[in-house]
């Protein structure tokens, strides 16, 4: 009873003794700029949290670890908050932007970025030696929280999971001791972490294997909602015999104040040439209102889809489909969005669905299902009620599972393995941090 008084004491202490043990900045509630620095990247996730350490470097990452540990306090690391889920009331948060080394070795074809890095930047960079990372659709996602959760790149189907690319990992334990984990140093961790969510350790830094950009072909290309049937059919018939190189997804919009749209968006990782080819099927539909596809620079990936890169009140969620069969077509194509902004359809396979060595493993379904709707506090309703409307209509449709980083608030990270992963999973965690300091935005034993 002593020892908990005195943990509890501990909790409602200020935070000098961390603010003197770091060389970053640390904020509480009062602070100017707390409420900003405790902010997640969705606005429409509540996070109240009980400081924000905003990290100078990876010693001031195991000063808070160290310190987290002794006083009973969760520590969450989110560099840019993209996956923030909320339930973190007593925890305190990292920020990690000061850790911004990138370092591209085209001879290796390897990069190594701190945690603070954004796809963006990396891209950029290895662009320059014709080289491309398993990058997503949005520049400013911090590549680390991205790559722990597995990371579904434009370029997956060709490459497979951006977890997979990993050669090391730089972290700090849950006792604050700093390492470098690969395959060989320690398997167990190494695996957990490739893919298996930031629950484990805190990462300071990654290296990872870049691969071959000989070109890209991308774009997104769009039409009034009358052209639904004919897109949809085009996009069925590309994914159905698309090679591995060719991502394409499937979009209907229905923006505030507009009439809906339909869309498909696109990456050919190759010669652009053969990439127009590839989508001819989209030229035979007719009345395009905008069609951006073009050779462009893999430094350009966020041009295809043009994702908000300022914080937004998003209410997203993902579903996997193992197949396009009729009834689920029908719930696709059927009534208007309304409240949703959009519902999208991202073609998988390819290197995505064989085996891999880390804990995100393969994926045998096809396609992933995924809405977004505006959480503002007139809308936030509605969209809860129509995105769970859609995913019951689905129902036996969808699997249930799908990747962690299309976890929602409120999903567990159970819903992104099967059984014998999070029993795995589970019992690194136990092993690695009993005390339970380390606290991923969908912690293993939620």
């Amino acid at each position: 009873m002593n020892r908990n008084h005195d943990r509890e004491r501990k909790k409602t202490m200020g935070f000098d003794e961390l603010r003197n043990a770091v060389r970053g900045r640390v904020l509480e509630s009062g602070d100017p700029d707390f409420e900003q620095a405790a902010r997640p990247w969705s606005l429409a996730v509540a996070q109240p949290v009980a400081a924000v350490a905003e990290v100078a470097d990876a010693a001031d990452v195991a000063a808070v670890v160290r310190y987290a540990g002794a006083a009973g306090r969760p520590v969450a690391t989110q560099p840019t908050g993209h996956g923030a889920a909320g339930g973190i009331d007593t925890a305190i948060v990292l920020r990690t932007g000061a850790l911004n080394r990138l370092e591209i070795d085209p001879v290796a074809r390897v990069a190594r970025v701190g945690a603070g890095v954004r796809w963006g930047q990396v891209q950029a960079a290895a662009a320059t030696h014709g080289l491309t990372g398993l990058a997503g659709s949005n520049p400013v996602v911090g590549v680390t929280g991205y790559t722990l959760g597995g990371g579904k790149s434009w370029f997956g189907r060709k490459y497979g999971w951006a977890s997979n690319a990993v050669r090391a990992f730089e972290i700090v334990d849950a006792e604050g001791r700093p390492a470098r984990v690969t395959a060989d140093s320690d398997p167990d961790l190494f695996w957990a972490l490739s893919g298996g969510g930031g629950d484990f350790a805190v990462v300071t830094g990654l290296e990872f294997e870049l691969f071959p950009a000989p070109g890209l072909y991308g774009g997104r290309i769009t039409w009034t909602a009358d052209r639904l049937p004919e897109v949809w059919e085009a996009f069925r018939e590309l994914t159905s015999r698309a090679p591995d190189e060719l991502s394409v997804w499937f979009n209907r919009f229905q923006f505030p104040q507009a009439p809906e749209m339909v869309g498909v968006d696109l990456a050919y990782l190759g010669d652009p040439e053969q990439g127009r080819t590839l989508v001819s099927a989209l030229d035979r539909i007719g009345g395009a209102l905008t069609d951006t596809r073009a050779a462009m620079s893999v430094a350009d990936l966020g041009d295809i889809t043009e994702e908000p890169v300022d914080p937004s009140p998003a209410i997203t969620r993902g579903e996997l489909l193992d197949d396009l069969s009729p009834a689920a077509e029908k719930i696709i194509l059927g009534e208007s969005l309304a409240p949703l902004v959009s519902l999208q359809v991202r073609h998988l396979g390819g290197a995505l669905a064989r085996p891999a060595a880390g804990a995100r493993g393969a994926l045998s379904d096809r396609y992933l299902v995924s809405t977004l709707g505006l959480g503002l506090p007139h809308l936030r309703e509605a969209v809860h009620a129509r995105t769970h409307a859609l995913v019951a209509e689905f129902g036996a449709l969808v699997t249930g599972k799908k990747p962690f980083t299309f976890l929602a608030p409120g999903e567990s990270a159970a819903a992104a393995f099967d059984a014998a992963t999070v029993d795995r999973l589970r019992t690194i965690k136990r092993e690695r941090d009993p005390r339970n300091v380390i606290r991923s935005n969908y912690p293993v034993f939620a």
